[in-house]
């Protein structure tokens, strides 16, 4: 943990519940329009990136078959993903739910300069407000489950809400860059972490409130909670850095991202 009345303090240590909701939804409300200025232009008005590797859905096909689907976007921020299934992917009808009002406030933008609406939902994704077996879809691009403390959770209401034969895909850090310090140059190529450390990242505003959390799991870890849930596991995908990719995503370069992988994500069906 780093000290200084000015600076941000950051430790692995464990969080309340409460504090780790309270920090998550307070970081992405108040980040909300930085986010989207920084990273708006590649995530795309009606698209979805399903990490910094540049894949998109639309070559990937890891959903399936998306039209005349009901589809949840969990973690939706800015909804691109939600609009790209309702529009491009035919979908009968999308929702998308996030926890922070600040990044709801440009799904609605989103909505309003596309032209391309869907139903935003203010909730936890660890207690959806959604009837059972009302969705043939769900997926998530980084979205929740890096922030929530119970990521087994997520899993139990995503299956509860999917009908039987619904497909789950998340995309999330790969468990592996938990090993490297956060540095998208050579500093970031070197190993500074165990891989079994599960405490959360936690950054602490200088009067000690914590500010943002992030959660890591094993690859092990993901499995389990998914068979626990009930979800078989059909895919594990780690997306390859494109040989003329040039832009960096925060710790996601080219250097890193042409030695091993960042972003993995998970096609499970109900």
């Amino acid at each position: 943990m780093t000290e200084g009345p000015d600076e941000t303090r950051v430790a692995r240590v464990h969080l309340s519940p409460e504090a780790n909701r309270r920090a998550s939804r307070h970081w992405w409300d108040i980040g909300a329009d930085h986010y989207q200025a920084e990273h708006g232009a590649t995530l795309g008005d009606v698209d979805l990136l399903w990490g910094p590797e540049g894949l998109r859905e639309s070559s990937a096909g890891l959903l399936g078959p998306v039209a005349g689907r009901r589809v949840l976007e969990v973690g939706c921020g800015a909804a691109a993903g939600a609009r790209w299934a309702a529009a491009a992917g035919r979908a009968s009808w999308v929702v998308g739910v996030d926890l922070s009002a600040g990044m709801l406030r440009h799904a609605r933008l989103g909505a309003l300069a596309t032209g391309i609406g869907v139903p935003l939902v203010q909730c936890d994704a660890m207690a959806l407000p959604l009837r059972d077996e009302s969705f043939d879809l769900a997926f998530t691009a980084f979205g929740a489950l890096a922030f929530v403390d119970d990521s087994a959770a997520v899993h139990r209401e995503v299956y509860r809400v999917l009908r039987p034969g619904g497909r789950w895909v998340f995309g999330s850090t790969h468990p592996v860059r938990w090993i490297f310090p956060d540095d998208p140059g050579p500093s970031g190529l070197v190993v500074t972490h165990s891989y079994f450390d599960r405490r959360p990242y936690v950054e602490f505003s200088p009067d000690g409130a914590a500010t943002y959390v992030e959660h890591h799991r094993t690859l092990g870890d993901r499995v389990r909670e998914l068979v626990a849930a009930g979800f078989t596991l059909v895919d594990l995908v780690e997306p390859e850095w494109p040989a003329d990719y040039d832009e960096e995503w925060g710790q996601w370069s080219p250097l890193r991202g042409r030695l091993f992988p960042g972003t993995a994500i998970y096609v499970t069906v109900k």
